[in-house]
């Protein structure tokens, strides 16, 4: 059973100062729960060495991927082949980062990989910045989180430059150079999150600047914000599969821009290929034997409970939740039934004394950096809340 540590909750107006202004949910309910998850030293460490693990299995199933040419199997768009391509094969493009969520690690449930949200993941601003103001609030110790998002986002924006693991090597000789940010305008969460990790890169040396997306300009030969700037790389909070799908235009400029090497894009074409709930299928091939995986296949599992996932489906969208005997049990609506649809063995999430489920996401920059936990119903979807977490 998940344990639980009530705290006093931040105010809204506090949480504005902060810049984070999504505090409330559409049924006036708080999106931040008041209370956080307990784990323990050893559950942290286990988290963070399962979450590096199941990053380099999924960095050898995409060399797989493209070396067999599977892309049709986990749903890529054919116009973003070329770009994924070019992306793996040279190390200027580097995965900045991607959240892991995750089954079980609490209360002795064995850690399963549910999906890997390696483009544009939520939930960065609540993990590295918010849990932490939760413990500071509360009067504790804010290093009693497992929980350095920050730092580590920052360390892997100097990388980009040095593609030394060490960033030691990061010095005088690497600044000057320039990253453009952007997000759609009007969404307040995802540009508060793209402006904060322009923050990191800032803090990390860089000479950065913002733009909304819709005024972003590019030709073949490089990216610009609406003054003619040029920039060396281009930070998108914008998912690589809507690109191809709602702006081929783009997705076929920006494959030129790559090959002609006249920017940078983040993070990376070849996290598409992480992205697409598609790899599970790829990874439970390779790695049977990992105690990670569950059993994901391309048709249904015959005689077990399972998960009807979509490949890029987003924020429990689409997902049905089917029996052994193929009855549905559970399911929810979406915008992604036409997507490739993806079966997943059935886990069973930790819950709370009140029966409410917990599903833990990991970011993962370099090396695994900080756990968040969602609470919800059996199927987490937008409704679902952030509660943060303590080291007991």
């Amino acid at each position: 059973m998940i344990k639980l540590q009530n705290i006093r909750p931040v105010k809204n107006e506090q949480l504005e100062q902060l810049g984070f202004t999504w505090h409330t949910d559409s049924d006036n309910s708080r999106y931040i729960s008041d209370s956080l998850v307990q784990i323990t030293q050893d559950e942290a460490e286990a988290y963070y060495e399962a979450v590096n693990e199941i990053y380099d299995m999924y960095a050898e199933a995409a060399g797989y991927v493209i070396e067999n040419d599977l892309f049709f199997e986990l749903g890529i768009p054919f116009n973003l082949v070329d770009a994924i391509k070019k992306s793996w094969e040279n190390d200027v493009h580097w995965h900045i980062y991607g959240r892991f969520d995750l089954a079980g690690g609490v209360d002795s449930k064995p850690i399963k990989l549910l999906e890997f949200n390696a483009d544009t993941p939520t939930s960065l601003f609540e993990t590295a910045l918010l849990q932490w103001a939760l413990l500071k609030e509360n009067g504790m110790d804010e290093n009693r989180q497992f929980n350095n998002v920050y730092d580590a986002i920052r360390e892997n924006f100097k990388r980009l430059i040095t593609l030394f693991d060490d960033t030691e090597f990061f010095d005088e000789r690497y600044e000057g150079w320039k990253i453009l940010f952007s997000s759609i305008q009007g969404n307040d969460e995802e540009e508060a999150t793209t402006r904060f990790l322009q923050q990191m890169a800032t803090d990390a040396g860089f000479n950065t600047s913002f733009e909304y997306l819709q005024s972003v300009k590019f030709d073949e030969n490089g990216i610009y914000d609406r003054y003619e700037n040029q920039y060396e790389y281009w930070f998108k909070l914008y998912p690589w599969e809507d690109i191809a799908v709602n702006e081929p235009e783009l997705a076929t400029t920006l494959t030129t821009i790559m090959q002609n090497q006249a920017a940078i894009i983040l993070n990376p074409a070849y996290t598409l290929l992480f992205q697409s709930k598609g790899m599970l299928k790829i990874l439970y091939d390779l790695f049977p034997d990992s105690p990670y995986l569950l059993k994901t296949s391309f048709e249904p599992l015959k005689g077990m409970k399972y998960v009807e996932k979509c490949a890029f489906g987003r924020e429990g969208a689409n997902i049905k939740i089917v029996g052994a005997d193929g009855a549905v049990l559970n399911e929810q609506g979406g915008e992604y039934g036409n997507h490739k649809k993806v079966y997943q063995e059935y886990t069973e999430l930790p819950k709370d004394a009140s029966g409410v489920k917990y599903q833990a996401g990991v970011f993962f920059a370099y090396e695994a950096c900080g756990l968040g936990f969602r609470k919800g119903g059996e199927i987490m979807n937008n409704m679902s809340k952030f509660v943060g977490h303590v080291i007991v």
